[in-house]
């Protein structure tokens, strides 16, 4: 009876031990001392890599600034894990190089912004079925319907 009551109070803490909540962090945010170093109107890519490094994300279209991202998620047993904060700093340049602005964001300004589709896009935007079907009428050669 004895080793009975400490079976089930030993699975009774192993469960509660399993729904403990664990936070793993994801990504590097610049410190807030870290960012003081860098001066906008004299810092260039160059010397900002040197005091913070580089990024995980830069400009995806034209390189214009650079993102710093870090993510804090909590994971509690069973259940999908949650975002529970994040930070974005945005450091972005001039078209001289050097730097234009440093900001810094938090989840409350956040959105989720795809960086990467699997998903391609298509070229028949705004086209009905019917309008995208009679569309192909004028560019058929008669030729390809005789075979001549």
């Amino acid at each position: 009876m004895r080793g009975l009551r400490f079976g089930l109070a030993g699975a009774v803490l192993l469960a509660l031990a399993a729904c403990s909540t664990v936070y793993r962090n994801h990504g590097y945010v610049p410190t807030d001392d870290e960012l003081a170093a860098v001066e906008v109107g004299v810092d260039t890519r160059e010397t900002v890599t040197e005091k913070v490094g580089r990024p995980t994300a830069s400009g995806l279209l034209n390189d214009e600034g650079w993102y710093y991202v870090q993510s804090r998620w909590a994971n509690r047993g069973a259940f999908e894990p949650r975002e529970v904060d994040r930070q974005v700093v945005a450091i972005t340049f001039a078209e001289s190089g050097t730097v234009a602005n440093v900001e810094r964001f938090g989840l409350e300004r956040g959105k989720v912004v795809p960086l990467s589709r699997r998903v391609t896009e298509t070229n028949v935007k705004g086209l009905g079925l019917i309008r995208q079907l009679l569309g192909s009428f004028g560019r058929i050669a008669p030729g390809v319907i005789t075979g001549d």
